[in-house]
């Protein structure tokens, strides 16, 4: 994935470690097994590996599994350059799974297509890594709205 814009400058010079921090209190990023492997402006990299609780029927990875990292790749990519005091939601996304999710393990790429003062616009892929090499499995292009001032939604 290459990046309109390579040089994105995070409005917060602590943005790694704030994006971190979220990461590490979103309890269903710890119940699928993702980690956090990569933080750069506007762009994230998660991990995951295939987990036989975590399938459909046919032993695939489940869609929802893999929609639901890629959202969480997508909202960090764009969370990393919003202000300190910022909170990040997605308003809206959409997902193509273009093969079965086999593994054994999984990147989870997001990155920041358009950054606007509210709205950012963000893509994802999941990339399966197997015994045959690397195979886009699944994208994402996603909505994020940048959230200030509104109490309860606090990073």
């Amino acid at each position: 994935m290459s990046l309109p814009d390579p040089s994105w400058t995070p409005a917060d010079a602590g943005y790694a470690e704030r994006v971190r921090r979220s990461f590490e209190r979103q309890a269903v990023m710890q119940t699928l097994g993702i980690t956090l492997d990569e933080v750069a402006p506007g762009r994230i990299m998660l991990g995951m590996t295939h987990q036989p609780h975590l399938v459909q029927q046919h032993g695939f990875l489940h869609a929802g599994v893999v929609s639901t990292a890629l959202d969480s790749a997508c909202g960090y990519a764009a969370f990393s350059l919003m202000p300190a005091d910022a909170a990040v939601l997605t308003i809206e996304f959409k997902v193509n799974l273009l093969a079965p999710a086999r593994g054994p393990r999984f990147r989870v790429e997001g990155q920041v297509v358009k950054a606007g003062r509210t709205i950012t616009v963000t893509e994802g892929r999941a990339i399966e890594r197997g015994e045959r090499g690397e195979r886009l499995v699944a994208t994402m292009t996603a909505t994020v709205m940048t959230v200030l001032g509104r109490e309860g939604i606090q990073h």
